[in-house]
């Protein structure tokens, strides 16, 4: 059995490896974390002493602490020692291509490089690295210390063995990860959210309802089945006692006719400021942090319902 990691370091620590931190502490971890920004560090304090509540209501561990992390300015000294590092820098090749290679030369051949890239190619990423089958995509969704998911892309010239370590390091911390078995462009949770936001777009575009009645259309409908099943599973429901299979052969004809129907829209700058306008009525002057904070609180009341459940 593989040695429990208790030492990871967190290279680009903006809001998602700030986050990233918060939720490796929780678990009785030690980080190192480092960024190029002068106001890293009091951005990585302030977001762990405001996720650390909730992390305790979610399970930390009885060894964790909130202080059991320092700063390094140099991504190479601040990976020296780690045994799993979470990548988070800007979505950008050109940045990762300088970052990486370096981070990969002073690490074991069996440490696992974790990118958090939501759309980027990990056969792309690891080419110029030592040991390149051990540089993978760990893709979180946003915030990382709530979201239990983790997506961990397997692809050309990934090494099975560090898709497995990574598959269990994220569980060990709480996580859900999915394995995406082959590369696409924005892995498979991104995609999904992109196919329903482009049909969301178009029929505000279409006149068919306004920005905030199509959110509704969503909250207070169907996504809330989602939190608790994804649309295979909840068609499957919709198909009664009979399931998938009665919902196959009496209801899908009428949904490959709508996916026919789904539109294309092109999101000229006039239909940019349509979508503007119609969020800033929908929200009606709530800011972004008192948004996110209303979503955190749902989202930390959710997961504790599921936990009990």
């Amino acid at each position: 059995m593989p040695k429990p990691i208790r030492r990871v370091a967190i290279v680009g620590a903006g809001t998602i490896g700030a986050s990233w931190a918060a939720a490796f502490l929780s678990r009785g971890m030690e980080v190192v974390a480092s960024d190029p920004s002068p106001g890293a560090p009091d951005l990585i304090r302030r977001t762990i002493e405001a996720a650390w509540p909730v992390l305790q209501r979610l399970g930390a561990t009885p060894d964790a602490s909130p202080t059991n992390w320092r700063f390094e300015a140099d991504p190479v000294r601040a990976v020296e020692g780690a045994e799993f590092v979470q990548e988070s820098a800007p979505e950008r090749y050109e940045v990762k291509d300088t970052l990486l290679p370096p981070i990969a030369d002073v690490l074991g051949p069996d440490v696992v490089i974790a990118s958090s890239s939501s759309g980027l190619l990990g056969s792309r990423l690891r080419q110029n690295c030592r040991h390149p089958g051990r540089v993978l995509v760990g893709h979180p969704f946003n915030p990382p210390h709530l979201i239990p998911l983790v997506e961990v892309v397997s692809g050309p010239g990934t090494d099975p063995a560090a898709v497995a370590a990574a598959m269990d390091f994220y569980r060990s911390v709480g996580k859900y990860p999915i394995e995406i078995r082959k590369e696409v462009p924005g892995h498979l949770a991104n995609r999904l959210q992109a196919a329903l936001w482009r049909e969301a777009v178009h029929l505000v575009e279409d006149g068919v309802a306004s920005v905030a009645d199509v959110d509704a259309a969503i909250s207070e409908g169907p996504g809330l089945r989602w939190a608790l099943m994804g649309p295979h599973a909840t068609f499957h429901l919709a198909g009664g006692e009979g399931g998938m299979a009665h919902f196959m052969d009496h209801l899908m004809p009428a949904v490959t006719s709508w996916w026919e129907d789904l539109g294309e829209p092109v999101v000229t700058p006039a239909l940019q400021a349509q979508l503007v306008a119609g969020v800033t009525e929908e929200v009606a002057g709530k800011t972004v942090p008192e948004l996110a904070a209303r979503r955190d609180a749902f989202l930390t009341a959710l997961l504790e319902l599921r936990r009990r459940t």
